[in-house]
C-alpha cells in the first residue's frame, strides 16, 4: 500500500468514527433503524416518564442504576438481570430503582429496531436524558456497548458510604478514573436520598465517641436529628436528601453545600476536607464549566470495562440473556 493510500485510509477511519474511544463512539446507532433516531426513541420515553411521575427522582435513580452496574462487572447492563442470585439481589444493590422505565426504554426500541440497541447503552442514554431533565446540561454519549451474560450477587462489592477519600482514590483509579473524575461523579449526590440507616452513627456515635460527626455544621445536625430519630418509630428507616438545598437539581450547590459542613454522607463531607480533594471542591464551585465537566467525568464512567463487538449480546429482554446463550441457566 502506497503512503498515499495508506493516509487517505487512515483520514477515512477518522471520519468515519468522529468522537470514539475504542469501539464506543458517538453516533453508533445513526442511519442503522431506518428513519428512527435511536436517541431520541429513548429521550421522548424518559421524557414522558419524568412528567408524568411514574418514576420518583429519575436521574437520581438512574445516575446510581449506571454506577453500580459500571462498577461491578463494567458497563454490560449485568444489574439489570433478573435471577435469585443476580447483582439485584445483593445488598448494596437494594436502593437502586428505575428497571420499569429501563423496560419500557428497551421495548419502545425493539418495536421500531429489534436486537439493535444494547441495554448497557440505554442506561447511559437513558442517564443523560434525566440529567438534563433535572438541570444538568447535554452530553455526548458514547454508544456501542454490548450486554454482559452474568450477573452474580457475589460479584457486588461496592465502595461503603464510610469510605476515606485516599480508599475511594484507589478504588476508582482500578476503573481508570482520576480522583478529579472521582469528585464530579460524587457530585451526582446533588440528587437522590439515602436512609438514616446509613448515617445513624455519624448522628449519635461517631467513631463510639457517643457524640456527632464533629466535622457537620451544627445547622446539618440539627436537621439530621428531626429527620432520623436516635430510636426511629415502628422501626421506619427513613429517607432524607443527599444535598439538603436543592434535592432535585443536578447542579454544583452540592460541592457548596459540602464545603459549609452540610454533606450528609461521611465520604461527600470529607471530600471538602481532605488535602488529595480539597482543592478539587474548591475550583468545582469556582468553575462555571461545572456541567460540561460532570458531563466528561459521566462520558469516562461509561468507558469502564464495556464489552463490544465480539463480546457480550444484544438483550431481546433486558433482564434476561438470550436463550442462546451459554450462561443462560445462571439465571433459572
Amino acid at each position: 500500500m502506497s503512503k498515499a493510500l495508506a493516509l487517505v485510509v487512515v483520514l477515512f477511519f477518522v471520519a468515519f468514527c468522529g468522537e470514539c474511544y475504542g469501539e464506543l463512539r458517538v453516533g453508533f446507532y445513526k442511519g442503522k433503524c431506518g428513519i428512527t433516531d435511536v436517541e431520541v426513541v429513548v429521550r421522548d420515553v424518559v421524557r414522558i416518564w419524568h412528567f408524568t411521575k411514574r418514576e420518583k427522582d429519575i436521574a437520581a435513580a438512574l445516575l446510581r442504576m449506571q454506577f453500580h452496574d459500571c462498577f461491578v462487572n463494567g458497563c454490560d447492563a449485568s444489574i439489570l438481570l433478573d435471577g435469585n442470585n443476580s447483582e439485584k439481589k445483593a445488598l448494596p444493590n437494594s436502593s437502586v430503582r428505575g428497571y420499569a422505565l429501563i423496560d419500557a426504554i428497551k421495548e419502545a426500541l425493539e418495536a421500531r429496531c429489534k436486537g439493535l440497541v444494547s441495554c448497557a447503552d440505554i442506561i447511559s442514554m437513558a442517564t443523560r436524558d434525566a440529567v438534563v431533565l433535572s438541570g444538568g446540561k447535554w452530553y455526548n454519549v458514547e454508544t456501542g456497548r454490548k450486554d454482559g451474560k452474568v450477573s452474580l450477587a457475589s460479584n457486588v462489592n461496592l465502595p461503603s458510604p464510610s469510605i476515606s477519600v485516599s480508599d475511594s482514590i484507589k478504588v476508582f483509579g482500578n476503573k481508570s478514573l482520576s480522583p478529579t473524575d472521582m469528585v464530579y461523579l460524587l457530585g451526582g449526590h446533588s440528587v437522590g436520598n439515602t436512609h438514616c440507616s446509613l448515617i445513624q452513627d455519624r448522628i449519635y456515635n461517631f467513631n463510639n465517641t457517643g457524640v456527632h460527626d464533629p466535622t457537620m455544621s451544627q445547622w446539618l445536625f440539627s436537621e439530621l436529628m428531626k429527620k432520623c430519630p436516635r430510636v426511629p418509630s415502628n422501626n421506619v428507616d427513613n429517607t432524607i436528601p443527599l444535598d439538603m438545598k436543592s434535592p432535585s437539581l443536578v447542579d454544583n450547590s452540592f460541592f457548596q453545600e459540602i464545603q459549609k459542613g452540610n454533606g450528609v454522607l461521611r465520604i461527600d463531607q470529607q471530600l471538602a476536607l481532605d488535602g488529595l480533594t480539597k482543592k478539587i471542591v474548591g475550583d468545582i464551585i469556582k468553575d462555571p464549566n461545572f456541567f460540561t465537566k460532570f458531563g466528561e467525568a459521566m462520558v469516562k464512567l461509561g468507558r469502564v470495562e464495556v464489552l463490544t463487538d465480539g463480546q457480550g449480546e444484544v438483550r431481546t429482554s433486558c433482564r434476561v440473556v438470550n436463550k442462546k446463550s451459554f450462561f443462560f441457566g445462571l439465571f433459572n
